[in-house]
């Protein structure tokens, strides 16, 4: 099911719930459904509808390789992180942390790393995480994911929630 919505456009996902097929969504649902969909350009608009709920949410800039925590508009934590190399870059949109985990093993064809501290994934098996690997923070190494040092990985994971808005631009 989610790779279903995954697929479809954020016009399909409002014509469904301007037709009534959601069931009743209120906007900040309506914001969890977009950003389960959306992957492509952040609007000024959307993040100014973040600014404006007051609810936490998290920016993660590649061109500045910065991760601001954000409850409304009123920025709480800032920390230098590491996004994915050019050959696996992180996608940009507006996701939603759809699952947290203490420690998780990351694996792909080049990299196997074990008990990964603080995983909370935002879109398929990208996710924002601690690195115990590497000190590089500030450049894009990563295969995708969003590098964080583990002790502010920790508060992170503590802070956030799923359902928490992740905008990556």
């Amino acid at each position: 099911m989610i790779k279903y919505w995954k697929t479809r456009s954020t016009a399909l996902v409002t014509a469904l719930l301007l037709t009534g097929l959601s069931g009743g969504v209120n906007l900040i649902n309506l914001d969890r459904a977009i950003a389960q969909t959306v992957s492509g350009n952040v609007r000024n608009q959307d993040i100014q509808r973040l600014k404006r709920s007051g609810q936490r949410w998290i920016e993660i800039n590649r061109r500045s390789q910065t991760l601001i925590a954000w409850q409304g508009n009123r920025q709480v934590y800032a920390v230098i992180v590491s996004t994915g190399k050019s050959d696996t870059p992180t996608p940009t949109g507006i996701f939603s942390i759809q699952s947290k985990y203490p420690t998780a093993r990351m694996q792909g064809e080049d990299y196997n790393v074990p008990d990964v501290p603080h995983v909370m994934y935002y879109s398929g098996n990208y996710a924002i995480h601690g690195a115990y690997w590497h000190r590089s923070f500030g450049i894009p190494i990563s295969h995708g994911c969003t590098n964080v040092a583990p002790d502010h990985a920790a508060w992170l994971y503590r802070w956030a929630s799923i359902g928490t808005s992740v905008v990556v631009r």
